[in-house]
């Protein structure tokens, strides 16, 4: 039999308190849950701590759960039967993986210490059913994945070299969550390796050093190493994507 599940109380009134000190209570599909439903579903999850370079789930592994990604990042990967691997998509914290966003084939693997809360398929699909909003949240989640998969296609098969590694880099800013709201430059840290990213963007990891030296000899990213960056200006690195019009400049990187 499973311990008493206890409560505490917060303006709402009470909820479980495993959800308490959740990173993503407020962003993550769960926000939308009642706090009955939500302690339902906090008696029948399991949160987990996936090191860095550890599989979340191998192919075919992760059919029968669904979670909700609480901090880091995950690559989602799939494998030809000659070994060649390619990753085709990077989650970030409030995303669902797992059965509901498809991909069985893939491989789901932490970039950095992950944390993430998993809920049996079965018991997440009858509280799916009782909740209309859960439903369409789920549903918005899996859409913006969707769209963020055809822009990724947009960026492999139309962008120039220079304009790919701007678009990752852009992405991890997107993505980035921190309790630091101040206007000095926004420190991120790189989950892939040179070689990874290399091979995410569909390039050589000699070409994606020298984009990368290029836009910290422009004044809009620094590096500390090969796994922190600083971003010294947002607005120039979302014009270095080529995802809007921009003036030619001189030193614009543009191939």
């Amino acid at each position: 039999m499973q311990p008493a599940l206890k409560l505490s109380l917060d303006r709402s009134g009470p909820i479980p308190s495993p959800c308490l000190g959740c990173p993503v209570r407020r962003d993550g599909i769960c926000r939308v849950l009642g706090n009955d439903e939500l302690g339902r579903l906090a008696l029948v999850s399991v949160r987990r701590v996936v090191p860095r370079h550890e599989a979340v789930w191998r192919a075919g592994d992760g059919s029968g759960s669904v979670a909700s990604l609480l901090s880091g990042v995950v690559s989602l990967s799939r494998s030809l039967p000659d070994g060649r691997q390619q990753i085709v998509a990077l989650q970030f914290p409030t995303s669902v993986i797992g059965s509901l966003a498809g991909g069985r084939e893939l491989e789901t693997v932490a970039q950095e210490t992950t944390r993430i809360c998993s809920v049996p398929r079965g018991h997440f699909e009858n509280i799916l059913s009782r909740n209309p909003e859960l439903e369409r949240e789920v549903i918005r989640q899996i859409g913006a994945q969707l769209d963020e998969a055809r822009n990724w296609l947009v960026a492999i098969g139309r962008k120039s070299a220079a304009e790919r590694v701007a678009t990752y880099l852009h992405m991890l800013v997107t993505n980035h969550r921190s309790p630091q709201r101040d206007a000095g430059p926004v420190e991120i840290l790189l989950p892939l390796s040179r070689g990874a990213t290399a091979d995410f963007l569909g390039l050589t990891i000699e070409t994606v050093s020298r984009k990368m030296t290029e836009l910290k000899r422009s004044g809009i990213v620094d590096f500390d190493d090969a796994t922190r960056m600083h971003v010294l200006s947002t607005d120039r690195l979302r014009a270095a994507t080529g995802d809007e019009p921009v003036l030619d400049q001189p030193g614009s990187l543009r191939n």
